[in-house]
């Protein structure tokens, strides 16, 4: 069987960094619950006015859609989102541990070169 080649989007997410992600789809979740919200005034607005159920229903059902997904890619922003901050803590952990390894670590002196007497 012949193996797909993934799409060139894929590719393209997968080699983003974390905080383009983040910033990409925060404001994307958020604008996907606004217009969710939007929807489902609508509905209601189409409700209240004596619209046919089947109408009014799938408007509904379609906002709830957009919202539940507005959620996620909002959720998933804030996973981004704190990823980078454990990477930056880890990193300035790593770099004091580091400085507080050199300063009590004692001085080697430096090896004699050619010629030089030790």
């Amino acid at each position: 069987m012949a193996k797909l080649a993934k799409p060139p989007g894929q590719r393209l997410v997968k080699r983003m960094s974390t905080r383009t992600k983040g910033l990409i789809v925060a404001p994307l979740g958020l604008l996907l619950f606004s217009v969710g919200l939007c929807v489902l005034s609508g509905a209601v607005e189409a409700k209240h006015g004596g619209a046919p159920f089947r109408q009014w229903f799938l408007w509904g059902a379609y906002s709830l859609v957009l919202i539940n997904g507005g959620l996620l890619l909002f959720g998933q922003a804030i996973r981004y989102r704190a990823q980078l901050d454990y990477r930056r803590f880890v990193r300035r952990e790593l770099k004091k541990r580091d400085r507080d390894w050199a300063r009590f670590r004692p001085k080697r002196k430096a090896s004699p070169g050619k010629g030089e007497a030790p």
